[in-house]
């Protein structure tokens, strides 16, 4: 703890690498509370509102206390910022060595093999997929890391990677040619031999559910876990301790096969016609649930004779192809590969499709050409506080939101974490003179079917007073869409709408466009840095609470009242608290920034839960007045 103190101190390293350094109190006294968990190997749940310095308070007591530890971010973005701006600055500061690594999903790193195999393929690419694959190849003879977001000439939400980088599924592992080589085997050889390692909670809840074989192994070496962003772990948990198949992994079992057919199997020609008639089986499997892309739940499809049919038919074209891979299978690791691959699909629709338990939900999703048949637990908190007991390490869970009015009872209950520590740190920011929360008079009720045009009559006055300089976040894209349409024709600044080009390159230009208003959905509430004038407004149209429609809220809210609990006030209530806290952290987010909260949702004070929405957000000056906003910037003006 002395060290600790005195790397945060004025005199202390931290301050000989950072300009201008200021010590925190909060940050030193998160420090040393991290510090000591870790000394009494507790468990700590750490709230630090936006400002704090978290990144740092975690990493110098891990460090300083010489154990292998683990940090889990909630992005890969996060991740590579961790690794690559924060863990630099503390390494300059910081006498003690330590090694440190970045680990990332097998999907993140170049597969030589696949490479190859793609690029001597008798399929044939476009003409746009072989420049993308020539590209990816340059690349593959100068990289050193394999590290796919190396690589800016490809896109990485571009289809063509899948040709490039391998999945548990068709991974060879130490049957493959080029396993002495393979970026991603090197990666984890680096991860096991690291002080530090960085991971994202995708990562670790691979590793957690053992599904990745010799991958398990990272998790029992750690004396350390440090969960930040900890109020996404347990969406992300719940995703991977249950089951999805889906026809897209379907489809790469066919392509995957016929690539290896061509190459040494074309004496089986039931082989290739198993894998064209399981495509052209799940081209019609697709159609039959219709054109509307949503999730539904599991009835929908039992009480509907054409889709339980599809299903039956890719099941027995499945195990048609089964059949001919098994045939194939002596021929080489590949097909023998592609046989197993077919084995354990076998066994998810099965599981899928026969669960009768009433631990999980059924459901499925429709997706543009594809659909995903899933099984999601419908709890996580027994099987996450057992896994923690597994693993004697000191657990640190932090974000800037994890309480709901002042109690953490939510995030701790979801998560099993009933024996752990709690302390929270508010923002050292001066949200009373920096920043403005406006809920004007006469909002109309978010059911009204002209709600997205009227307070976009009330958002107007706002954005005139901001000189745009705004975000305008939504709670679904039909509500994003129809602002657009009506804002494209009414508002003078430039405007930047979600889902018109990539989400980092859309940012990049509101932060290079003066007086630029930027539309978003859920990915722009949480995760998002904008710093200074050019983020000035944060205006949000309702409350976020989950769509009641959604057949895995829907299953969960069922499962609670049955079990004598209030769904509403103990799920519903607090996801959107913590959803709410995290769309008005985008707007202060240095000493410097001042700014003006717009709320537009009438329940805020009219519905006696509004209370708990106003408990768990920052103290800021409150004002029902348009007047008031107009002489909030203009005194900035002033202040200039």
């Amino acid at each position: 703890m002395t060290d600790t103190k005195h790397f945060f101190s004025l005199e202390g390293p931290l301050s000989t690498v950072i300009s201008g350094y200021q010590p925190r109190a909060a940050q030193l006294e998160m420090a040393d509370a991290i510090a000591n968990a870790i000394e009494s190997r507790q468990n700590l749940i750490a709230e630090a509102g936006t400002g704090t310095g978290k990144t740092f308070a975690y990493l110098a007591p891990a460090i300083l206390s010489g154990k292998k530890t683990i940090i889990s971010t909630g992005t890969k973005n996060l991740q590579d910022q961790l690794f690559n701006k924060d863990l630099p600055v503390i390494r300059k500061a910081m006498k003690t060595p330590f090694m440190a690594a970045l680990l990332k999903g097998r999907s993140n790193y170049l597969c030589t093999y696949r490479l190859q195999n793609s690029l001597t393929s008798t399929l044939g690419f476009s003409k746009e997929d072989a420049k993308s694959l020539a590209q990816i190849n340059a690349w593959a003879k100068r990289t050193k890391t394999g590290d796919t977001s190396e690589m800016s000439d490809v896109s990485e939400t571009n289809p063509i990677w899948y040709q490039a980088t391998s999945t548990l599924d068709n991974c060879l592992g130490q049957d493959c040619t080029d396993y002495s080589d393979c970026f991603l085997v090197k990666a984890r050889k680096k991860a096991q031999e690291a002080d530090i390692l960085v991971v994202n909670h995708h990562l670790l809840c691979a590793d957690w559910s053992l599904r990745d074989g010799g991958f398990g192994e990272l998790l029992p070496n750690a004396e350390v876990v440090i969960i930040d962003e900890a109020h996404q772990l347990a969406d992300t948990a719940s995703n991977f301790l249950g089951t999805t198949l889906g026809s897209k992994q379907l489809n790469d079992l066919s392509q995957d096969t016929l690539i290896e057919y061509f190459k040494d199997a074309t004496d089986i020609p039931a082989l290739r016609t198993a894998c064209e008639d399981m495509e052209h089986e799940l081209k019609d499997l697709r159609l039959s649930f219709g054109m509307e892309l949503k999730r539904g739940d599991w009835q929908e499809i039992a009480s509907n004779p054409k889709l339980i049919g599809g299903i039956q038919s890719v099941k027995e074209q499945l195990q048609r192809l089964t059949d001919q891979l098994k045939l194939a299978s002596v021929k080489t690791k590949a097909l023998e590969s592609c046989y197993n691959r077919a084995e354990e699909i076998t066994q998810k629709l099965e599981l899928i499709l026969n669960d009768r338990s009433g631990k999980w939900i059924r459901w499925y999703e429709i997706h543009r050409k594809t659909f995903t048949l899933s099984l999601t637990p419908l709890d996580i908190a027994t099987e996450f506080h057992g896994f923690m007991q597994q693993h004697k390490a000191s657990w640190i869970f932090t974000s800037a939101t994890l309480s709901i009015a002042n109690r953490f009872d939510y995030f701790a209950n979801n998560l099993g974490l009933n024996d752990a520590n709690r302390m929270s740190w508010d923002s050292p920011f001066d949200y009373p003179n920096q920043s403005l929360f406006y809920h004007p008079k006469g909002l109309p009720q978010p059911n009204d079917p002209n709600f997205i045009p009227t307070i976009i009559d009330f958002a107007l006055p706002v954005l005139k007073a901001s000189q745009g300089r705004a975000f305008f976040l939504f709670t679904s894209h039909r509500a994003l869409n129809q602002a657009a349409e009506i804002l494209e024709k009414q508002l003078k600044y430039p405007l930047f709408i979600q889902g018109s080009r990539p989400k980092a390159l859309l940012l990049e230009q509101f932060k290079a466009t003066d007086n630029a208003v930027l539309l978003g959905t859920s990915s722009f509430w949480e995760g998002v840095d904008v710093r200074g004038e050019a983020l000035s407004c944060v205006i949000i149209d309702k409350l976020p609470f989950s769509s009641p429609g959604d057949p895995v809220l829907k299953a969960r809210l069922e499962a609670m009242t049955q079990q004598g609990k209030n769904p509403f006030f103990e799920y519903q209530l607090p996801t959107a608290v913590i959803a709410l806290r995290q769309g008005i952290g985008r707007l202060i987010r240095d000493v410097t920034d001042r700014g003006v909260l717009m709320v537009c949702d009438p329940r805020l004070l009219k519905k006696s839960y509004g209370q708990i929405f106003l408990d768990s957000v920052p103290a800021m000056k409150r004002s029902r007045d348009i007047a008031d906003v107009q002489a909030f910037f203009k005194q900035i003006e002033q202040l200039k």
